[in-house]
């Protein structure tokens, strides 16, 4: 599943959605670009001087996500085209299985150009399916041999009708916030005795209860344009979806595309459509990788010389195993040298299945990049599927990495414990937000962090917006390997991935809040690494192996 995040301070409401938009639009000089630039920033525009004069080879980046607009104008020659097939004469000409593939597939359509837009979770199909054998059971009459099943039932079970029913009180709470929002100015003027009141004004009023807390956040966020009924329009479309979709047995996405998710050779369902419905994720992941640099138009992709490849497999909703296996297969197949996966789920009924297109990936040198999840928690013990070591595999494969998501609040001091837990300045917390409260993290199943945080690119329509996600994350990794790859044709992949690993900037001894918590942990606990991408880096370390091997 796609997750992206808003930044709201409700402090009233506790509203804890996460797959929605940021706010804000239009982005500062503070962000436009940042994760380019130096600091807690990639370095990329350093690594771009030391490679003047060197000439670069095409690329191909393939993106599994929600779909891609491959007319928007800052896209324009950045998408793959299959030269192999003739387009549109309604033929499979290359006899890959797939007819019209000119720029990639859409595993979430059929034959009719009808495509899934919603889809459930992956917990709502298990139970839909364990429901037909355990709804009316009795637990005492459970069988030996089915009592795993029936576990696995109850949890489901528990956790979807648990979901539904906070879904329907953030209904309530998100409409009695929208009628606050046009009320609140008011309330304001009133509090402060200020009639026109500036954003200055709210930061220098001094509360002094709760009630003016919570006022004061919101009003800030109202002044800001974070808080708009039109964000709370897109929270609310979300829960609408989540209860009529995500959360309901009785919907089956499935019934649209035709084919059997649980037979891995039933592989002649999907069309052309590459963009599909809502392709605003993959569009933003696309732009991320490849937008065109220096145009002065939205941020600026990581890497220069790339084609995007777009596999359209991952709905609202959870993405189904069979469509990502074969989404990675077709990958491989037709020249990619680097995948991009910004999604991500709980459960995975087909694991081994996956694994295996992973390995057939790895074995073609073709390189895996994975989001590690938005649900700030240790993935080395709650796992975010796909994952880089499944529970039966003896190691984790070579060209496979998992990207965690950090900010643009570089602390440059040193920790050396001088706040007491009694005095937590507010730019002592900023500081110490290094790693982005949202990110999921790990010692051994994250690999190293990457900007996640305010990412402002291209979204469908040629239009731009900030999100935010390890979903942003993977994709600055996904373009710094196309990069390195485009201007170091000689290295291997995983010689790349090592150098992507051995640059990054290393925060090993420097305290951070652990993500979704304030308790300061040192950074190389929340990675392999314990660090953060760093380009430059990377390219001197690519130039120095490159000139070993003439």
């Amino acid at each position: 599943m796609k997750r992206i995040f808003i930044t709201l301070s409700i402090t009233i409401f506790s509203i804890g959605i996460t797959n929605v938009f940021y706010g804000q639009n239009t982005p500062s000089k503070e962000i436009l670009n940042w994760y380019n630039g130096t600091g807690a920033g990639m370095h990329t525009e350093k690594a771009y001087k030391q490679l003047e004069g060197k000439k670069s080879t095409t690329v191909i980046v393939a993106v599994i996500d929600s779909g891609i607009d491959i007319e928007h104008k800052d896209l324009e020659g950045k998408i793959w085209t299959n030269e192999k097939e003739i387009p549109n004469n309604g033929i499979d000409d290359d006899n890959n299985g797939y007819i019209d593939d000119i720029h990639g597939w859409n595993f979430l359509g059929n034959s009719k150009g009808e495509n899934v837009n919603q889809a459930n979770l992956e917990k709502t199909r298990i139970l839909r399916t364990l429901s037909v054998k355990f709804k009316d059971v009795d637990p005492l009459l459970v069988s030996a041999s089915d009592q795993s099943d029936f576990k696995l039932y109850q949890k489901v079970k528990l956790e979807v009708e648990t979901e539904k029913a906070n879904y329907v009180k953030y209904i309530e709470q998100l409409e009695s916030l929208s009628g606050l929002i046009d009320k609140i100015p008011g309330i304001v003027s009133k509090m402060i005795g200020i009639k026109d009141y500036t954003e200055k004004d709210l930061e220098n009023w001094k509360t002094k209860s709760q009630e003016e807390d919570q006022i004061k956040g919101l009003a800030l966020d109202i002044f800001s344009g974070r808080l708009t009924k039109a964000v709370l329009d897109e929270q609310m479309n979300y829960i609408n979806d989540q209860i009529n979709y995500y959360l309901n047995v009785d919907f089956n996405e499935r019934t649209l595309i035709g084919d059997n998710p649980n037979d891995f050779s039933d592989t002649h369902y999907g069309n052309n459509d590459v963009e599909g419905p809502e392709a605003l994720h993959g569009t933003h992941v696309g732009g991320i990788i490849g937008a065109i640099r220096g145009n002065n138009l939205g941020g600026d992709g990581v890497a220069e010389n790339v084609k995007l490849m777009v596999l359209r497999a991952v709905p609202n909703g959870d993405e189904n195993d069979k469509d990502i296996a074969l989404a990675i297969r077709y990958a491989v197949d037709n020249g990619a040298k680097v995948i991009n996966m910004s999604f991500g789920k709980p459960y995975s009924p087909h694991q081994k299945e996956v694994f295996e297109a992973f390995k057939y990936a790895d074995s073609k040198g073709v390189l895996l990049i994975h989001a590690a999840g938005n649900d700030n928690a240790n993935v080395d013990t709650d796992p975010n599927f796909p994952t880089s070591l499944y529970s039966f595999q003896a190691q984790k494969l070579d060209l496979f990495l998992t990207i965690g998501a950090s900010t643009s609040n570089l602390n440059k001091d040193e920790d050396k414990g001088f706040f007491s837990s009694l005095f937590v300045c507010e730019n002592y917390k900023t500081n110490h937000k290094l790693p982005a409260d949202f990110s999921n993290y790990g010692q051994t199943k994250v690999d190293v962090f990457a900007p996640g945080s305010e990412i402002y690119n291209s979204v469908p329509q040629s239009e731009y917006k900030i999100l935010q996600g390890t979903s942003m994350a993977a994709p600055m990794v996904a373009g710094v390997a196309a990069l390195l790859a485009s201007y170091f044709p000689n290295l291997t992949m995983n010689e790349i991935k090592n150098i992507i690993l051995k640059s990054a900037t290393s925060y090993k001894g420097r305290k951070y809040f652990k993500p979704g918590t304030e308790e300061l942990v040192d950074f190389a606990s929340l990675s392999v690494t314990g660090g953060i991408v760093n380009v430059e880096n990377a390219v001197k370390m690519c130039l120095a192996l490159e000139a070993t091997k003439k």
